[in-house]
């Protein structure tokens, strides 16, 4: 079985660089982590490889600097990484991402079953997995919070769905984007990552990709107008008491009642 994951460096904090003019997040100067979602889709291909075999293909779109998202992601048991990073993809919406991330699974020779996070921290959007299905004409189901059952034909999985639980069974190939807490995410491998240290991260470009079409990528390809985009500002900071139990309590409700807390 062919199993495709996509992931996303997202922002590790509030500082961010953002761009004044096209109003997009500079992901070169900003800090970033894996999106806590993905590690979620990442565990839950892991463990169907171990019912069903395959591969899993760790799939991103970013700067070069996701390599070590995708070494982290070989160190917990990923079998190849491909990146997709070119300029021309740099300010991409729901639309113009998904189908960037399309593209790259066409690339990959098409896939079994894709996994995606439900959403991002940084978007929130949660239409990134149901789009890319759409632009593959697959069948897909989001908010997946649990595998019920999977065979090299088809997959069962839980979706909670507010008040309403529903159980969907899907032939492949289909999507899925897996909630928080639907599995537990295990830690990378010291061994694993011993052993793939060498193990290349495959990097495509738009040259790359079977649709030359620059209209569908990037800033240039998304219909979604961004009025303004900032950082939020810092409202909170640590505050350090010194002396013993006494003076440390005195200080702490001088603080209180300054802010008018108690």
């Amino acid at each position: 079985m062919k199993i495709v994951v996509c992931m996303k460096q997202v922002p590790a904090g509030t500082k961010v660089d953002i761009d004044p003019e096209t109003g997009t997040m500079k992901r070169l100067t900003s800090e970033t982590r894996t999106n806590p979602y993905d590690l979620f889709a990442l565990e839950t291909a892991l463990q169907i490889r171990e019912k069903t075999g395959g591969i899993v293909t760790v799939l991103t779109m970013g700067p070069a600097q996701a390599e070590a998202m995708m070494k982290d992601a070989y160190a917990c048991g990923a079998d190849e990484a491909v990146i997709l990073s070119d300029r021309k993809f740099a300010g991409a919406d729901v639309l113009s991402t998904s189908y960037t991330l399309y593209q790259g699974i066409q690339v990959l020779g098409g896939a079994d079953l894709i996994i995606c996070g439900r959403q991002t921290t940084d978007g929130d959007t949660a239409q990134v997995g149901p789009a890319i299905a759409e632009h593959m004409h697959i069948p897909h189901a989001a908010w997946v919070s649990g595998i019920e059952e999977v065979d090299k034909s088809s997959i069962c999985v839980k979706q909670k769905m507010g008040r309403v639980t529903q159980v969907s069974k899907i032939s492949f190939p289909c999507l899925i984007t897996v909630d928080k807490d639907s599995c537990v995410p295990r830690l990378p491998s010291y061994l694993l990552k011993k052993a793939t240290r060498d193990r290349k991260v495959r990097i495509l470009g738009f040259g790359d990709l079977p649709n030359q079409d620059l209209s569908r990528y990037g800033l240039i390809g998304s219909p979604t107008a961004v009025e303004r985009m900032f950082a939020p500002p810092e409202t909170e900071r640590q505050v350090y008491l010194k002396g013993d139990a006494k003076e440390k309590t005195d200080a702490l409700f001088r603080i209180l009642t300054d802010k008018k807390i108690i």
